[in-house]
């Protein structure tokens, strides 16, 4: 299953996008309103929580400098990946997308499909509290 977030321009250079993403604890800025739980476990992994849904480690993996930040659950029960891939516009502006990449058979793809979607998308937008 793969899914996208729309691109969202952040008045922010790449350089700066892509060491505030780099730092696990950035993340819960960019969390939605309805978090449960937001809990870093260490420099490179954290935990949270949506209601309604199961909590979920992710962990930072490699990353391409000022261009692309990789994340992975950090559990095989759920295997997936999140991708902040991020394109420079100019010295003080990029462009962000987030790639969501997930292996889960088709009944699970069907329930979490919506959910993710959305979740993808308040990343996105709320990158300008980075």
């Amino acid at each position: 299953m793969n899914l996208e977030s729309p691109k969202v321009t952040v008045e922010k250079s790449a350089e700066y996008l892509y060491s505030q993403l780099s730092d696990v604890k950035n993340f819960e800025k960019l969390m939605p309103e309805n978090i449960a739980k937001f809990e870093v476990l260490g420099d490179d992994i954290f935990n949270f929580g949506l209601k309604g849904m199961p909590e979920i480690k992710l962990r930072l993996k490699e990353g391409v400098p000022h261009s692309k930040v990789n994340l992975a659950a950090a559990s095989d029960k759920l295997p997936f990946k999140l991708v902040a891939s991020i394109d420079s516009i100019s010295e003080n502006s990029s462009e962000v997308k987030l790639d969501f990449e997930g292996d889960f058979n088709p009944m699970m793809a069907m329930m979490i499909k919506g959910p993710i979607s959305k979740f993808i998308e308040t990343l996105a937008e709320n990158m300008h509290k980075l």
